[in-house]
């Protein structure tokens, strides 16, 4: 296995050895690459604590686990190398950092944020780089759940624009796109194109028609019973729904919600996510050695001071360039008009920006000696920079992060269920 910098197994630590361990271990973010591999025979299942799991964590051939468990983010995680000229220890590997937004100003007002990512999906299938787009979007037959979606288009590709808070599996849509053998640019979480990284080592054909990795810095993947609470405080059943928009139509924007008989219902941004606790996010997230989108080509994030919106404005991300092939997206899409690159951004003014994000960095090596300490299965970082990261925690809040981690891991809090 290629290594770069430093690989990390947290004091000898153990990664998972099966596919059924990294799901009954907490692990498993429901990303679809079981799917994928098996090209269909086990489908992705919403369990009843609301994620995707594989239907089975019986089924795979040995070559399938083998190729599963090589490129699974709850057993590796890895960045790319980019050769990027910048590294900062907390953000990786950079050509750029700037604000940006999308020149259109529908697509920037519907989007997420600045609808960078949107802007840029477009611009490849526009100018012909790429045939196909392959991200995710609402599920029309039930608009709180997501699903992957295969653009083709521009106008596809913005009708699904938005963030989508809750469980969804992008990467059961990755043999679909392999196999059509046509240039395509996937838009989906770090862990996600981490994955994708990791399975270009075994798979040829990534490397060959993947010709765009998008990403945003991302904050965690919430289970389905985040959503399922919020209909339950409007008085809502699922199966009313016509519409369920997490964000987008505004900076953050508001999360709507229709029902076939005309009702509607708003909430903002910060009443939605009021409450951390309140968050019901994937252990997986807890344990994310690469949430900053270091496997990606380009990553947007939102750029909040302090982490948190405090008004609606015209929609604003910031944009970090990490490769040679990003950067050239970067360009044609400025000289385009379909992107508007603003002023520099420097490390330590993200780090303002994403500030809970540094502060897992500064913590995930302890976090991670803590499931070593419980005996329970970890996550292999490449190039990543934990140890040194680590240093930045003072001994007391590492013993802390350790203790708690440790604690939490013995007394089952990790663990789920397997669906055999």
């Amino acid at each position: 296995m290629e290594q770069r910098n430093e690989t990390i197994l947290p004091n000898s630590g153990r990664t998972a050895t099966s596919v059924a361990e990294v799901v009954s271990s907490g692990l498993c973010i429901g990303c679809g690459l079981c799917e994928a591999v098996t090209v269909g025979r086990v489908p992705m299942h919403m369990t009843r604590y609301g994620g995707l799991r594989p239907s089975s964590v019986n089924e795979f051939t040995k070559q399938e686990e083998d190729k599963i468990l090589a490129a699974c983010a709850g057993v590796v995680a890895e960045s790319r190398p980019g050769n990027a000229p910048h590294t900062d220890l907390i953000w990786g590997s950079y050509f750029s950092m700037n604000y940006g937004w999308a020149g259109d100003a529908e697509c920037r007002f519907a989007s997420s944020s600045g609808g960078v990512l949107t802007a840029l999906g477009c611009h490849l299938l526009k100018t012909k780089r790429a045939n196909l787009i392959l991200h995710v979007g609402s599920d029309p037959d039930m608009p709180m759940r997501s699903r992957w979606v295969m653009s083709r288009t521009a106008e596809e590709v913005q009708r699904n624009a938005g963030s989508r808070y809750g469980p969804v599996a992008p990467l059961a849509g990755l043999e679909n796109a392999l196999q059509r053998e046509e240039p395509f640019a996937i838009i989906a979480k770090p862990c996600d194109l981490g994955t994708v990284h990791r399975l270009s080592k075994v798979d040829d054909r990534v490397d060959q028609v993947c010709i765009a990795r998008l990403t945003l810095v991302c904050g965690g993947q919430s289970r389905l019973g985040k959503s399922t609470e919020l209909l339950n405080e409007f008085g809502v059943r699922e199966s009313e729904l016509t519409l369920f928009r997490y964000r987008g139509f505004g900076n953050p924007g508001r999360t709507r919600v229709e029902t076939r008989d005309g009702r509607a219902f708003e909430i903002t941004y910060a009443e939605l996510w009021k409450e951390e606790a309140g968050w019901d996010i994937e252990t997986r997230c807890k344990f994310c050695p690469d949430a900053l989108g270091e496997a990606s080509d380009i990553t947007a994030t939102d750029i909040w001071p302090g982490g948190n919106p405090t008004k609606e404005d015209a929609g604003f991300n910031g944009v970090i360039c990490r490769t040679q092939a990003g950067k050239e997206l970067l360009d044609g899409a400025v000289a385009g008009g379909d992107l508007v690159l603003g002023d520099s951004i420097t490390p330590r003014q993200f780090d303002s920006l994403q500030p809970h994000q540094v502060c897992k960095k500064h913590a995930l090596r302890a976090r991670f000696q803590g499931l070593a300490q419980a005996n329970k299965p970890t996550i292999e970082t490449v190039g990543l920079r934990l140890d040194k990261l680590a240093e930045a925690l003072d001994a007391h809040r590492r013993r802390e992060e350790t203790s708690a981690t440790m604690q939490r891991a013995l007394e089952g809090r990790f663990s789920e269920p397997l669906r055999s």
